[in-house]
């Protein structure tokens, strides 16, 4: 099995990347920084452009992936009256939406046929996000690739799927950080998503329906999922 991991240096990232390598794949890590522990590693250049690093992560790859996991991303709020409500929405837009039209790209050239595609959304941006509108816009755009490339003629592998995963709160240790007195049960656990990203990878059947914005929902310590 040969995964790559777009943002596989973060903690979802680097969680993904363990896993994978724990059952013995390749793995390729996409990220501004090296993972020791995957099996190459492609360095991203802020100062490009969009075009310019679509170029530059093309130009490194070969071969074909039986996934491709787009876990890059980031926050930032922020209304309309913020004075840094474009500078935010443009960070938000690189972050998130260059990296998930990337990860497509590599995808379609790329991809097994049968493969699957993951990109990450965000429950939020399913509605209105007015204290973090950049982030909201830059998230209901990748939900919307989603759903364009689960269409006929999207330009993936023949019988390929994609999913973007819809998570309210990751527990992750920058967020234990910030967010010391939360309610840790309701957060869904890195390890919950790594495990499902390898049963959908190497089991087509158990995988959401193409073009699923899947919802991930942590109550108690059990993680439920609703199709969008």
């Amino acid at each position: 099995m040969r995964v790559l991991v777009y943002g596989g240096r973060g903690a979802l990232g680097g969680s993904i990347v363990d896993h994978f390598k724990a059952k013995n794949a390749t793995v390729v890590n996409v990220d501004l920084h090296a993972n020791e522990k995957a099996d190459e590693n492609i360095a991203l250049d802020l100062s490009q452009d969009w075009t310019a690093q679509e170029a530059a992560v093309l130009a490194k790859l070969d071969g074909h992936f039986d996934g491709v996991f787009c876990v890059a991303g980031g926050w930032a709020g922020g209304n309309a009256a913020a004075d840094d409500m474009v500078k935010n929405a443009d960070l938000m837009w690189k972050q998130s939406v260059w990296s998930s039209a990337i990860a497509a790209r590599i995808a379609a050239k790329h991809l097994k046929e049968g493969g699957l595609l993951q990109l990450t959304g965000a429950a939020p941006a399913l509605g209105g996000t007015p204290g973090m509108m950049g982030y909201g816009m830059a998230k209901a755009a990748v939900q919307q690739l989603t759903k364009s490339l689960a269409e006929d003629g999207s330009g993936l592998p023949k019988g390929a799927s994609v999913v973007a995963l819809l998570p309210v709160t990751l527990d992750t240790p920058m967020n234990r950080k910030w967010m010391p007195k939360a309610d840790f049960g309701t957060w869904t656990p890195l390890a919950w998503i790594a495990e499902h990203l390898e049963k959908w990878t190497t089991d087509a059947a158990s995988r959401p329906s193409n073009g699923a914005l899947l919802k991930i929902v942590t109550e108690g310590g059990k993680t439920t999922t609703t199709e969008h």
